[in-house]
């Protein structure tokens, strides 16, 4: 008697084999047989016209503080996630000092663009050390599995204080102490060691996260006890990521190349396509590429799109935010801040003057026009240059402000407004496409939980099969290579050897999907972080059900009430 029977989908079992029918039967939360499966059930699943995937291994999020406070991990749970990895970028909750609590949350604040209140407010520390932050977290149950990574800036303040807080060099002592923190977070099942090294990335009190600075013999030293366990990885966001230091990749380079040739674990890093040097992103994975053919475990981690802000009348950022007339609207109701513009046109005249009087001080980087265009519903994250805001300016004769404060007005003031700011160097995906397609990357950087109020990329799952395999015009990617990407791909670098793939003996932790009706929801801004903090949302329709270890958590987009999800403690 098998526990379920998944009977007659296209099985995309997440290696890139091409999809088959066939049935696919669970028990006690494992796969026991893919093919013809005979003999009763206690539950029948018709799949006949509907893809059956593996459960989605998302590598890069930052739910280190959401995750314990919310068992629906959303939005990452709408989108076939069963597996998250946090911790990422060197930002994370543990091991931490009592009297630095605060300090870990304005550096998670300042990094990931999460609100401190509701880091404040959500987090119920019950921790020191990071083995005592795992147990926390096991504690709780959820809908999908998490794991985590030892991250740097926690470890540096903690064993050297404001000494590591400010970035000063460690010593081999300072060295020591951190290395067997890392060790012990590791043996206590850390996935891996994370490290963030671009000044992009500071806390809110402006300094760069600690290890920015941190010299190739702390690097070495703290990731050399993963070649001695033989366990975990490397993962970081590397300096001149986007292009605030063009000198610094090729240095970056030859540390990894370095640290992944001498202990044999992998390094991933962050790998975009930026302004300011333009085919950098090439040579590094050809530069990759070539290390891997000789047994050098390099992975660049790329996203499925161009990363871009997201600009409304109700999220932190749009253009006329300084603007002395934007005061009186400020923190109103949309649906009241829509009738007041609609009503006023006076109102609405001083805005675009005031935004032109100050557009230098007033947008800075964050509004470039002529990347700018209206998201729409459904999403279009690949639009033409001819749909910007610039564009439609020009058409019309007026400032591209009044362009942008009507486009916010749409739909009751819920249209969003996107900004690409990376992956566009020709105002369209083809970058992406070609780093999808080469076999030295692994796909990451949704950075779900994070960037509350100006990014929501935790939907890219949805986007990789929606998009990349149904909805492009031109290079699209096979379903069953955007399957592998998510699944076995993700699960492998991690160690997961027990996921990822839909096969006997493997975790029952699957997707039932209708590929031709899978679509991205309109992002949304909706006010549930704990303190009543807004958050960039966004769902998707096509989910018929998710399973993680054999039991549905959701069904038509729904949660079922499940909460099968546990710690992940280590390879498998």
């Amino acid at each position: 008697m098998h526990d379920l029977v998944i009977r007659g989908g296209q099985v995309v079992d997440g290696t890139g084999s091409s999809a088959r029918t066939a049935d696919v039967a669970v028990s006690n939360g494992v796969i026991t047989e893919v093919g013809r499966v005979d003999g009763p059930a206690r539950r029948t699943v018709d799949a006949d016209g509907l893809m059956v995937t593996p459960g989605f291994v998302d590598i890069h999020t930052h739910y280190d503080g959401q995750a314990t406070w919310d068992p629906l991990m959303t939005p990452s749970s709408w989108h076939g996630v069963t597996t998250a990895v946090m911790g990422n970028c060197g930002v994370g909750f543990a091991p931490v000092d009592p009297s630095r609590r605060d300090w870990l949350v304005g550096l998670m604040e300042g990094v990931e663009d999460i609100p401190g209140t509701a880091l404040h407010e959500g987090i119920k520390w019950a921790w020191e050390t990071f083995p005592e932050y795992l147990d926390a977290l096991e504690t709780m149950p959820r809908v999908m599995d998490v794991g985590t990574h030892v991250p740097h800036g926690a470890v540096r303040a903690y064993v050297m204080g404001e000494r590591g807080a400010r970035n000063e060099p460690a010593t081999p002592d300072d060295i020591a102490a951190m290395a067997a923190i890392v060790k012990e977070g590791i043996r206590a099942g850390a996935l891996g060691f994370s490290m963030s090294r671009t000044i992009v990335h500071r806390a809110v009190d402006g300094e760069p996260v600690p290890g920015t600075f941190a010299a190739v013999d702390e690097v070495l030293g703290i990731a050399s006890v993963l070649g001695e366990l033989g366990a975990g990885l490397v993962e970081l966001a590397p300096a001149g990521v986007v292009g605030e230091d063009l000198l610094a990749p090729e240095r970056e380079m030859a540390w990894m190349r370095e640290v992944a040739g001498s202990t044999g674990r992998p390094v991933t890093f962050v790998l975009v396509q930026h302004d300011s040097a333009p085919t950098m992103w090439r040579d590094l994975l050809d530069e990759c590429t070539r290390l891997r053919a000789t047994g050098v475990p390099l992975y660049p981690q790329i996203h499925t799109r161009s990363p871009a802000l997201l600009v409304n009348l109700a999220t932190r950022l749009n253009p006329f935010l300084g603007c002395p007339s934007w005061s009186a609207l400020a923190g109103l109701p949309v649906p009241e801040v829509v009738a007041r513009l609609g009503a006023d046109e006076a109102l609405r005249d001083r805005l675009v003057h005031e935004a032109e009087a100050g557009r230098d001080a007033l947008t800075g980087s964050m509004v470039r026009f002529d990347r700018m265009y209206a998201l729409g519903d459904p999403p279009d994250y690949e639009p033409s240059a001819s749909a910007s805001v610039a564009a439609e300016a020009a058409r019309r004769g007026v400032s591209e402000y009044a362009v942008a404060l009507d486009w916010m007005m749409r739909r009751n003031g819920t249209e969003m407004l996107e900004v690409p700011i990376l992956n566009w160097a020709d105002g369209n995906h083809d970058v992406v496409h070609e780093m999808l397609l080469n076999d030295t990357t692994v796909l990451g950087l949704g950075d779900g939980g994070a960037h509350t109020a100006s990014i929501v990329d935790s939907a890219t799952p949805t986007h990789m099969l929606a998009y990349w395999s149904r909805d492009r015009r031109r290079g699209r990617v096979p379903f069953e290579t955007c399957v592998r990407k998510m699944t076995s791909e993700t699960a492998a670098l991690y160690g997961l050897g027990d996921r990822g793939v839909l096969a006997p003996g493997k975790r029952a932790d699957i997707n039932l999907i209708d590929a031709e009706g899978i679509q991205l929801l309109a992002p949304e801004v909706w006010f549930d972080l704990p303190s009543g903090a807004p958050r960039l949302v966004q769902g998707a329709s096509g989910y018929v059900g998710t399973w993680v270890a054999g039991e549905q958590t959701f069904h038509h987009g729904e949660p079922t009430g499940a909460r099968p999800g546990r710690l992940v403690r280590g390879a498998r």
